[in-house]
This record gives structure tokens, sequence and C-alpha cells, in this order.
């Protein structure tokens, strides 16, 4: 009695040189196929990979110091009108948000940074300053130095800022802050590490150039030189 044929059987094998040269050749194409294929999705892998990394990099060095954008530059100053505007840009957001800090609003007052002295070397830690002159109108200020990471490990809490309610003042009305390492007669403010930049904030609250930050005069502004620094 005859069997069926079973249909799940595989193929013959070639037995002659040809075919079996053939049959090397498509699993030659279909290895090279899957090769590809590979190559091409570690490709877009890796491209995922460094386009995310070099973003994330990109953000935390855009928001790490000062706002990117739209301040307005006089002399080592930089004033910053719309910081805390409702209509702020992302990455003044992204800044605000880093450093916990509630800026002032548009009509409430202005802020003012320096990372830089008169001379247009960036203030560090490690030398001494005297920040002297006067402040545009306000009903009152602070200037606070700050520096970029957190405090040294066992570092006592000491001064970080001065207001104008508490500043020791010279007869005609100027001021000399002193920014150093060690401690200084009069208005000393000490530096907030070792070494490393610093960046000054000076805070105008209740002010009228609030709202005309570019018409600021360099006059109007203390000064800040560099007295010398540690070897």
């Amino acid at each position: 009695m005859t069997t069926p044929a079973d249909t799940t059987r595989m193929p013959a094998l070639p037995r002659d040189g040809a075919g079996i040269r053939r049959l090397g050749g498509v699993a030659r194409d279909r290895a090279r196929a899957t090769l590809r294929s590979a190559s091409d999705i570690s490709l877009v892998v890796y491209a995922l990979v460094l386009g995310g990394g070099l973003g994330l990099a990109s953000a935390d060095y855009a928001t790490s110091g000062g706002y990117p954008f739209g301040g307005v530059t006089v002399g080592p100053w930089t004033a910053w009108p719309r910081a805390g505007a409702v209509g702020a840009d992302p990455y003044t957001r992204a800044v605000n948000a880093r450093r916990g800090e509630i800026p002032l609003g548009v009509g409430e007052g202005l802020l003012i940074t320096a990372a830089q002295d008169d001379e247009g070397r960036v203030l560090d830690a490690g030398c001494t300053y005297s920040v002297a002159g006067v402040t545009p109108p306000a009903r009152a200020w602070t200037l606070t130095v700050a520096g970029r990471g957190a405090r040294p490990n066992g570092a006592s809490s000491l001064r970080e800022a001065f207001t104008s309610t508490e500043i020791l003042r010279e007869a005609d009305g100027t001021f000399v802050i002193t920014l150093a390492p060690q401690a200084q007669p009069g208005n000393w403010m000490p530096m907030p590490r070792p070494s490393g930049p610093v960046r000054l904030a000076l805070r105008l609250y209740d002010t009228p150039v609030a709202a005309s930050a570019g018409t600021l005069d360099r006059s109007a502004l203390p000064a800040i030189r560099r007295n010398g620094c540690r070897t």
C-alpha cells in the first residue's frame, strides 16, 4: 500500500556543484541583508543617543550660569528686565527653576548681574574686589554674591548679601563693599568658596529704571575693581 507524499518534507539538497554554489550565494545574500539591517538600526540608536547626550549637555550648560538671552549690558553689569516676565523665553524659565528662585516681575523691580570686573576679567573667588559707587534710584536694593555649584562641605554660613538699609556709606552717600576671601574692615562680603567663578546680583526694588533698562548709565552702577589675588 502506497503512502501519500509528506508535504512537510524538506526539499532535497542539490547534489551538483552549481546547486551548492547557488545555495551558498543565497545564504550570503541573506547574511549581508541581515548585517545591513543591523547596521542601520545601530546607526539610528547611535544618532539618538548622541543627540540626546548633546541636548542634555547643552541644556545643562545653558541653564547652569546666568540667563542666556534678553540682557542689557552696561559695563560689567547686565540688566535682565524680562527675567520675571510672563512671556519669558524657555531658557530663562529653566534657569529660574534650576535656581529655585522667584524672579522679580515686570514692575516689581530689576535684576542686574555681573560676572566680570571693570577690566573684563572673570570674577574669581580667590581674588579681592572693591564694589564701589552708587546704585540706580530704588526704594530698596540688595547685593548678593553667589558661585556656581554648592558650598564646600564644612564651610560656615557667612554673609552672602548687603541691603540698602544696613550698608555703611561715605559722607557723600557712596559706598564701598570689599569682596574678599578673608575678613576686611568696613563692608566685607566673603567669597562663597575658596576658588572658582562668582557672580554678583544687584536687585532693585520698586525702581523707575525697570521700565527703561536700556537707558541705564554706567555711572549709575557700582564700579568693580580687582585689588589682588592669592598666589
